[in-house]
Order: C-alpha cells, then sequence, then structure tokens
C-alpha cells in the first residue's frame, strides 16, 4: 500500500513538472466546500470499510489552509456469546450483531505545493494531516445481555496524514482524489 502511495505521489510531482507555468498571482484554496467518498482502514475493523466525509476550507497563510471537518462508517460484526449460567448446548449460546457507527470530526491541515511544482491554473497539489476525535456508537441485538463494549483497543483520538490533487473544471468546481494513511477519497470541490 505504501508503495502504491508514493508511486501515485511521484507521478502528480512529475505531471505537474511537465505541466509547469508560472501563475501571476498567488492562488487561494480557501472558501472550498470539498464533499468525498471512499474507503477506510481501520485495524480493529480487519476489513476496508465505505466512508464518506466532508470539509469546508480557509485561507490561514499563502499555500495554507485549516479546515474543519466530519466523516461517517458504519459496520456489522457479530460476536458468539451465551449466559455463563447455562449450559453450552443452551439455546442462548449463538451468535449476535451489533452495528457500530463512527463519526471522525476535527480539524484538518493542507499546504498546497502549486509554486513549489509550478502547476497550471487547472491542477492543485497538496499534502495535510488531520487529527480529531471519533465518536462511536454501537448498538447490539436485542436479545444479547453479555459484555457491550466494543473495540476497547480503539482510540477515540483521530490522526491522519494526506497527500492529493484537484483537478479544476471551472473556478467554481473541481475533483479531487485524497489518499490518506486511513481514509481514501473522491469527491467534488465546490468553491465560492
Amino acid at each position: 500500500m505504501k508503495t502504491i502511495f508514493l508511486l501515485i505521489i511521484l507521478s502528480i510531482s512529475l505531471s505537474a513538472a511537465v505541466n509547469a507555468q508560472d501563475r501571476p498571482a498567488p492562488e487561494k484554496y480557501g472558501k472550498t466546500l470539498n464533499l468525498g467518498a471512499g474507503v477506510g482502514y481501520y485495524g480493529y475493523v480487519g476489513h476496508p470499510l465505505p466512508v464518506v466525509s466532508m470539509n469546508f476550507e480557509f485561507d490561514i497563510a499563502r499555500n495554507f489552509t485549516l479546515a474543519p471537518f466530519i466523516g461517517a462508517y458504519t459496520y456489522r460484526n457479530r460476536y458468539y456469546w451465551g449466559n455463563p449460567g447455562q449450559p453450552k448446548y443452551d439455546p442462548s449460546y449463538r451468535y449476535y450483531s451489533y452495528r457500530v457507527t463512527a463519526v471522525p470530526v476535527g480539524i484538518k491541515g493542507t499546504y498546497y505545493f502549486d509554486q513549489l511544482f509550478h502547476a497550471n491554473e487547472k491542477w492543485d497539489f497538496y499534502a495535510a494531516g488531520s487529527v480529531g476525535f471519533v465518536f462511536r456508537s454501537v448498538v447490539w441485538d436485542n436479545d444479547y445481555y453479555g459484555d457491550r463494549h466494543v473495540n476497547q483497543t480503539a482510540s477515540p483520538l483521530y490522526l491522519d496524514a494526506h497527500a492529493g490533487a484537484e483537478y479544476h473544471f471551472s473556478t467554481k468546481a473541481g475533483v479531487f482524489l485524497d489518499l490518506s494513511t486511513g481514509v481514501s477519497t473522491i469527491g467534488i470541490a465546490i468553491h465560492f
């Protein structure tokens, strides 16, 4: 996965260098709503999950933005359990299911490399980091009476490193690809 990630970043960098043009004035990246969908991998779940995300960028300094973000993912799992006071052949020993819904919320800092790469006005290239918290909700089958704690090793802290690119269709809209260490998304960017 890391090799693919590095190859994509290298390809984006080379593409930007080949299409190099100087910009007359520094570009503003803020006032942008980013809506994305993709996949995330969380080690405690054990498989990729569909994810949706949204953030809104504000210009903070030249080539740097901050964006409050929110995301969501959900998954279902099963757990084998029975009433410890009953024999093993008791019908209460069976698989019970639960659904986890997680909502990461935080702030994403993004640095744009367009000037460094001499990218034309159609492209934006960036690296970013996200920090925040994950709020989780767990719902079990109604007839389950065992321990209801799930993923006790899962931290409520959310950390993610990103690299990505946006292609502008116009001054008001574009599409982006955001690759990261946890959640990778593709989506639309709406510039205000």
